[in-house]
């Protein structure tokens, strides 16, 4: 019985250490070089190669290597069969968080006015904060806690979402009140999963919809934003600014617009990075959950997405 780790373009050492560090007995087959499919139970995947697990006869479980998983659904190919995990992880909480709080606070306080200002040497005392509302699209565990903290901080915070909620802490508004979320804020910050309903749901009109001024955070997916409409919303102030940590194409390519748009700011998808040493303990449990056909952890529903 093996595991396969298959994430073309990532160095597998750390999850390898990890993984033997947890259960030095385990097989441990990575992508390319995977000689044995026939004996892989398990795939470890991030940004696998499209169809790719039709090689493995026998597999019975896959997991994704963070708390995403659009990258194996978008994949028709995977087996309906075949349960999908994916990691849960404090740290990837703690972490998101953090940025979102540096994005709110860097408008807020007009950090890049003043970066601008001190290379132009002006000094500059008017107006040193903005009033902020964040709303956040996506109130789920990382979504919750970005609500949590900010509204700690004493900032009014609003949450959206696909669905309907009761008793919710704090402001919520479902999808057919999506013009009143946006009327009651400045700050949009994009958590949410990556669903059909959802790809593109950044976009032109959506920014038309805005407060004049709002700045956009997306720390979601790439595919949430529609990136030809960013800049025209800017151009136009139905956005002010944005901050992005996430791509339709990663690395950006050289060529892309953003890297020249000096209202974008661009960080290299390192919001929440997924902690190997954190990640291998669930793994290496759901792994021999699956050997003693136990109920396994961190279970993806499909048809909602995660």
């Amino acid at each position: 019985m093996s595991l396969a780790i298959i994430s073309p373009g990532r160095n597998p050492k750390v999850w390898i250490d990890a993984l033997t560090f947890h259960d030095p007995e385990i097989d441990i087959q990575v992508y390319p070089d995977i000689t044995r499919p026939e004996e892989v139970q398990m795939a470890l995947l991030w940004q696998h190669p499209p169809g790719y697990l039709d090689a493995f006869p026998n597999l019975k479980l896959i997991s994704s290597l963070g708390a995403g998983v659009d990258h194996i659904l978008s994949d028709p190919a995977i087996p309906r069969s075949v349960p999908i995990v994916r990691i849960v992880d404090e740290k990837l909480t703690w972490s998101m968080t953090n940025y979102v709080v540096m994005g709110v606070l860097n408008f807020h306080r007009q950090l890049p006015r003043y970066q601008a200002d001190q290379k132009r040497k002006v000094w500059d005392m008017s107006n040193p904060e903005i009033p902020t509302r964040i709303g956040v699209m996506g109130v789920g565990a990382l979504g919750g806690d970005v609500l949590d903290k900010l509204d700690y901080m004493g900032f009014p915070v609003f949450g959206f979402g696909f669905s309907e909620k009761e008793d919710f802490p704090y402001p919520y508004f479902s999808k057919d009140r999506l013009q009143e979320f946006l009327d009651e804020i400045n700050v949009l910050v994009c958590l949410l999963p990556l669903t059909p309903d959802t790809e593109g749901i950044l976009n032109l009109d959506l920014f038309k919809k805005c407060k004049p001024g709002t700045f956009l955070i997306n720390v979601a997916r790439g595919k949430h934003l529609v990136e030809e409409d960013l800049i025209p919303a800017l151009e136009a102030g139905y956005i002010a600014g944005a901050l992005l940590d996430v791509y339709r194409t990663e690395p950006l390519p050289t060529s892309h617009p953003f890297w020249e748009e000096k209202r974008i700011q661009l960080t290299p998808h390192i919001a929440s990075v997924t902690n190997p040493q954190a990640a291998a303990p669930q793994i290496i449990d759901n792994f021999k959950r699956l050997k003693a056909n136990q109920p396994l952890f961190n279970l993806v529903n499909r048809q909602r997405g995660y």
